[in-house]
This record gives C-alpha cells, structure tokens and sequence, in this order.
C-alpha cells in the first residue's frame, strides 16, 4: 500500500495565480492604468507592431512597455527609440510570466502616469497562455507565414485572448494562408473575439487596431 502524499501542483500554481491576478487587475483599476498582454510566436512582427501602435497613440496617452524575454534586451532598445517609457524583463528561462512577475514589471516600470501599458510577453503560443498576468485584456498575433492551422494547434491561445491580429497581410499573396479558415476556426474557439488583419510593415489595419484600444481604455476608467 503506497504511504506517500501525491500533491497536484500545477492545479495549485494555477490557482494562486489567478488570485493574484485578480489583485492585480483591481489595483490597476484603481489607478487607471489599462495593461494589455501581448503574446505571440517569435517572429510574427511583435515588435514591429508595438512600435506602430505607440507611434499611432502617443499623442493621446502615457505609454509605457515591458519587454519581456529570456534574455537580450534587443526589444526594448527598440521600443525605447518611440519614446514610450520601457523596461526589459529576463524571466530567466522562463517561457512565460504569471502575475507576480507581472506586478514586479510593473514596480520597475512605475505606473504612476501611464494611461497604456504593454506586456510583450515571451514568444511562444504556449505556456503564456496558461498564466493570467493581471491585464486588463490579453492580444494575440499571428503572423501569415506561419499559417492558417494555429487556432486547430494551439486552441487555448486563442480560446483566452480579447483580440487576434493577423500580421503581414502584405505577402499573403505568396502564402498558402486561408484567412477566412483562420476566423472560422477562431471564432468557433471564441466566439467573441475581435480579428484585425492587419500590417505593421505598411501600416495597413493599425487605425482600426488603434481604436479598439481607445474603447477599451476608455472603458476601463468609466
């Protein structure tokens, strides 16, 4: 007969995460500050869009980012050139950040002023989708080059996040990427999210990005 005590950890990880988040998200309510974790694969164009999305909204609000990463700070020298307020997070090999790690990032940064701001979390469309970090909604991107099968591969990314943006419409043409395929089967995981395609090379579908963002701030401080 066995005699050891079998503890499910990872249900217990969960559990005291989402708590914190919750803290989190009502502390940032507070003091009116919108927090958006961004997630997607490496390589989708991250970045590039950030960069588009503070350029298209700095006049209207404090910004501020953390750049989230096993290690480099190449994002945020990147980021830094726009203006917006940044710092770097290393997770330390970590493929994610939970919500402690989060208010941390968000300590180092210093919300005090900042309308906007921007997790870009670690690139992978796994483990980051398993960890609430406390924003006030969670983005996704998926790049054209990477295909249209990721919603049927990695269904609980896009079943958790507020908003997919289909980036790099500029070269669907050489890809064998069927975009209304890639709505059906995201809005059958989540029937409420928001699909933008859009280009952060040519700018194409940012306006329309940029005012999702207005409506959610605006919303979050009524």
């Amino acid at each position: 007969m066995d005699t050891y005590k079998v503890l499910e950890i990872k249900q217990s990880v969960f559990e005291d995460n989402n708590r914190q988040a919750d803290l989190l998200r009502e502390q940032l309510k507070k003091e009116r500050t919108f927090l958006l974790n961004l997630m997607s694969s490496p390589g989708s164009g991250k970045t590039t869009t950030l960069t588009k999305t503070i350029n298209a909204l700095k006049d209207e609000m404090n910004i501020g980012v953390m750049e989230a990463d096993i290690d480099s700070v190449v994002d945020a020298n990147t980021i830094s050139q726009t203006g917006a307020k940044v710092i770097q997070l290393h997770t330390g090999g970590m493929c994610h950040l939970d919500a402690d790690m989060t208010k941390q990032g968000l300590i180092g940064l210093g919300t005090e002023g900042i309308d906007f701001a921007i997790l870009e979390n670690v690139g992978n469309l796994v483990c980051p989708a398993e960890f609430d970090t406390g924003s006030s909604k969670n983005a996704m991107i998926l790049s054209v080059p990477e295909g249209d099968d990721k919603p049927l591969k990695y269904p609980l990314m896009f079943k958790i996040v507020d908003v997919l943006l289909i980036n790099k419409m500029d070269v669907i043409e050489y890809f064998d990427f069927d975009l209304e395929a890639v709505k059906e089967r995201a809005k059958k995981l989540n029937p409420n999210i928001r699909i933008i395609p859009i280009s952060a090379r040519t700018g194409e579908g940012i306006d329309e990005w940029a005012d999702w963002i207005r409506t959610e701030v605006k919303e979050w401080n009524q």
